[in-house]
């Protein structure tokens, strides 16, 4: 997809692999994870992060991976503020230009007194630090995310932000790692940060979905100057998950040339990597979930079905095939006659009315049990009974 002249180009890092695992029964291996990461390389995803390697041995080895798979994606490793965990990713994933060491300073007070037991000037100390080592080992590309940004005092996000900026780092990550803002706030927070860093300076946002605002707030992000979007597939991830990164990719091709806004992600390879994604960690089927669900491009009410029948456009504005899908319809007892014209037509049958009323009564009005067939089940079952000679109709075609 090209790039306008006029409009910004937004970044994605894709933090499926590491905040995404984090929530109970998405955890994944090594030759998993590789995987996945080959796939959002293939869609076209910036930044690929490739967990924690302090943390654990896979996390290490998967790492050690994907940082070798890679050819066009860079890729990111988190850290504490700690110059042992930074080492640890180093050797997993080594120096290069395309290694982004993500750095996590503790923003709010209130994670510095209760979670981490440590004073401001302890949390600027370890920032400094880390970021100084980073540097001397060669990284050009040093991020600090600021955890709980969103509760931070504004002194203190000053003092963190021109500690990492003085020490070395190049990017501002600003997590909303409650859930905690609202979209007004979210955007006086990304612009305060925009105007205090310049231009020069990458700014990203890293939102979590707890009052289902993540999307929201971090399209309010970016039409507050932020360059750079963390999301997860589908939007998995701690607690009520992440920002979907398929529906802030759909909104900047629907919506983007009213923003100035663009990507080059290809959403249909989204939704292929989503589905190796639901096999490898189990993720039930969601009915309703945006782009990705069961039935988003499905309906079963007759009124919608022959509006669409005759325009797509009357209820489809997310098309289907952009996400790499297929549009279907189901008959049930909200159908009507016009998916029993279509269905006829398709099989080469004109009906009478007799006919119409015989099968509408038999398999769509009558059906009080929650009984619902795809279009293919149901023109199977006409023809079976069209060519019954124990049927009404028999020997119709």
């Amino acid at each position: 997809m090209a790039i306008s002249k006029n409009n910004r180009r937004i970044t994605f890092l894709d933090t499926t692999l590491r905040d995404g695992e984090q929530a109970p029964g998405n955890e994944m291996g090594p030759e998993e994870k590789l995987k996945l990461a080959l796939l959002l390389e293939a869609a076209g995803v910036d930044t690929i992060e490739t967990g924690f390697p302090a943390s654990s041995v896979d996390d290490f080895q998967a790492t050690k991976m994907i940082s070798e798979a890679l050819t066009t994606s860079s890729f990111a490793t988190f850290s504490r503020a700690l110059a042992k965990d930074v080492k640890i990713a180093l050797e997993a994933g080594g120096v290069s230009d395309k290694h982004l060491v993500m750095l996590v300073a503790t923003g709010s007070d209130l994670h510095l007194k209760y979670k981490r037991h440590i004073t401001r000037e302890d949390g600027l100390r370890e920032i400094a630090e880390a970021v100084a080592y980073a540097k001397s080992e060669g990284i050009k590309n040093i991020a600090v995310g600021i955890e709980d940004a969103s509760r931070a005092e504004q002194d203190y996000m000053e003092q963190i932000i021109e500690t990492a900026l003085s020490s070395g780092a190049n990017q501002i990550i600003l997590a909303d790692t409650t859930g905690y803002s609202t979209p007004e706030s979210f955007y006086e927070l990304i612009r305060f940060v925009r105007e205090k860093v310049g231009e020069d300076i990458k700014v990203s946002t890293h939102c979590h979905n707890d009052l289902g605002l993540a999307v929201t707030n971090s399209l309010e992000a970016l039409k507050a100057g932020a360059d750079e979007v963390h999301a997860t597939l589908g939007g998995i991830g701690e607690r009520a998950g992440n920002t979907s990164i398929e529906q802030v990719v759909a909104f900047l091709k629907y919506k983007g040339e009213e923003y100035g806004l663009e990507t080059t992600i290809k959403l249909d390879k989204l939704y292929e990597a989503y589905l190796a994604l639901k096999e490898t960690i189990k993720l039930e089927d969601s009915r309703m979930q945006p782009l990705f669900g069961t039935y988003v491009f499905s309906t079963a009410a007759g009124i919608h079905q022959q509006g669409m029948l005759n325009n797509p456009d009357t209820y489809e504005y997310v098309k289907a095939k952009d996400i790499g899908r297929e549009r279907k319809f189901y008959v049930a007892r909200h159908s009507g006659r016009s998916i029993l014209r279509y269905l006829f037509k398709e099989l080469g049958v004109v009906p009478d009315d007799s006919l119409l009323d015989y099968f509408y009564n038999k398999y769509i009005s009558n059906e009080h049990n929650g009984t619902c067939y795809d279009t293919e089940t149901l023109k199977g079952i006409l023809v079976q009974e069209l060519n019954s000679t124990e049927s009404e109709f028999g020997e119709a075609i």
